[in-house]
């Protein structure tokens, strides 16, 4: 199948490649020569614009930062090129209720539309393992489901539009806040004595251990924060997540909390190093280095 693909960062090229490594030809765009020229020595083909893009492709994949970014595309791109009978899947990651919104623009003009955001970081999309999270008509889904299987080990239908979107807020809390429990706990560790890498090899088979704790502990401990996933981005997401729990009346305590913790570390820049940087403000607060263990 000929694919577009809007949107080659960090997550974007790696996916791009799992597509063209499944049999799929990509028409790819980005504002990043570079990032392009990467896609094309792959095997994929550069398109001039978005219009071109929409021109030569009934399906469209958008992967970009946020909301304001998928309406300028989608409003005031794709649509206006677009062909009936078309669909967009767009798995960024960004508010359901701007994922609805740009339905219902799509609607109008006889294209379907999914919100398929992801979860897995860089090094899931390059490896093709990403959890997709999907909302939209149900025989969208069927039709595009083995697209999204190149890309991920788990494409899960969630509901209506917005759904997937609902989904992968409710990750983003629960990974920002595992991170956060993961940071305290080995920082109680250290300041206690006790080597937290040997904590981390008692405890992460039990009820204790998570998918999080073993993919961000080792990077703590060897004080790696160069990003998989950015503060910056996850930042992004509790702000939505925190907004869609205002507007539906959901109490979100601990999001807001760490939240705190987020924009205090990206106002001492760090947003762009990895989420688990997390860890650095434990060692602030207590002049201990939970890497050297004391």
């Amino acid at each position: 199948m000929k694919i577009g693909f809007i949107g080659l960062g960090i997550m974007g090229k790696p996916m791009v490649k799992n597509l063209l490594g499944a049999g799929h030809e990509v028409c790819a765009y980005d504002i990043v020569k570079d990032s392009v020229d990467d896609v094309v020595a792959a095997g994929a083909v550069a398109a001039a614009s978005i219009a071109d893009v929409a021109r030569g492709c009934k399906l469209v994949i958008t992967m970009l930062p946020n909301g304001p970014e998928v309406k300028e595309v989608v409003l005031g791109g794709l649509l206006g090129s677009m062909a009936q009978g078309s669909i967009i899947v767009d798995m960024s990651s960004i508010a359901p209720g701007v994922a609805q919104e740009i339905h219902a623009a799509c609607a109008a003009k006889g294209i379907a539309m999914l919100d398929a955001p992801v979860s897995g970081g860089e090094p899931k999309a390059i490896d093709g393992t990403l959890s997709i999270m999907v909302g939209g008509d149900g025989a969208i889904f069927d039709e595009v489901k083995d697209v999204l299987g190149a890309m991920g080990a788990s494409v899960v239908h969630c509901g209506d539009i917005g759904a997937g979107n609902t989904t992968k807020l409710a990750n983003q809390i629960i990974v920002a806040l595992n991170i956060a429990a993961v940071s305290e706990a080995f920082m109680l560790s250290t300041r206690a004595g006790v080597d937290p890498a040997r904590v981390f090899d008692a405890i992460k088979g039990g009820l204790a251990g998570s998918t999080v704790m073993n993919a961000k502990v080792p990077m703590i401990l060897d004080g790696n924060f160069n990003p998989g996933f950015k503060l910056d981005l996850h930042i992004k997401d509790l702000a939505n997540a925190l907004d869609t729990g205002h507007a539906v009346d959901s109490p979100l305590l601990f999001t807001t909390a760490v939240m705190e913790v987020m924009k205090k570390l990206r106002d001492e820049g760090m947003g762009q190093n990895d989420h688990s940087v997390i860890a650095t403000y434990y060692e602030k607060l207590t002049g201990t280095n939970i890497r050297a263990g004391v």
